[in-house]
């Protein structure tokens, strides 16, 4: 079977690829073919995201362990991408170079038969081109103070008396 996916870079302005690439294929080849579509050199570090309709980062796929064995991570080059994205489950996020934050929306769009003579992936189609650095982010919070409730934090401006601290049983050297 072949995937043909819709790469979005997550940024104001259309910056697209469409890449039509073999099911059975390991996620590193993906990641590949993707930093090949963008014109990226493919040695930075860069995950996959499993996602819902609305885009929301689920479980990690990456490209090395960082762990340091702390807890089990999925490998791209031991994940099979048919077995990540499916027509039940189309949609991906995918960061590229931690530092920048290239951040893509990755879309199955159509599964389709293996034509006879192609040789896969294929760039299919490509629309604007790359900024010179990745979009910055504008993170906001979801709940500002005022969601929050009653919660008044403690403001030194404010005369608050912290006095009563030093009578705590405290040990400083409890580690």
């Amino acid at each position: 079977m072949i995937y043909k996916f819709r790469i979005i870079l997550d940024t104001e302005e259309d910056i697209f690829r469409d890449i039509a690439i073999k099911a059975n294929v390991s996620m590193e080849d993906f990641h590949n073919a993707i930093t090949q579509a963008f014109g990226f050199d493919g040695t930075e570090m860069a995950s996959f995201y499993m996602s819902d309709n609305e885009w929301s980062q689920g479980e990690e796929i990456s490209l090395f362990d960082m762990s340091e064995g702390t807890s089990e991570v999925k490998l791209m080059n031991e994940t099979i991408l048919e077995d990540v994205a499916t027509e039940d489950q189309p949609k991906l996020i995918y960061v590229y170079d931690f530092f920048s934050m290239w951040t893509f929306f990755v879309e199955l769009a159509e599964v389709s038969e293996e034509e006879s003579g192609e040789s896969y992936p294929i760039l299919l189609f490509s629309h604007g081109e790359l900024p010179e650095s990745a979009p910055v982010k504008d993170f906001e919070a979801t709940n500002t103070p005022s969601d929050l409730g009653n919660f008044d934090a403690p403001n030194d401006d404010e005369g608050d008396d912290y006095s009563g601290y030093d009578n705590l049983d405290f040990d400083e050297n409890w580690n």
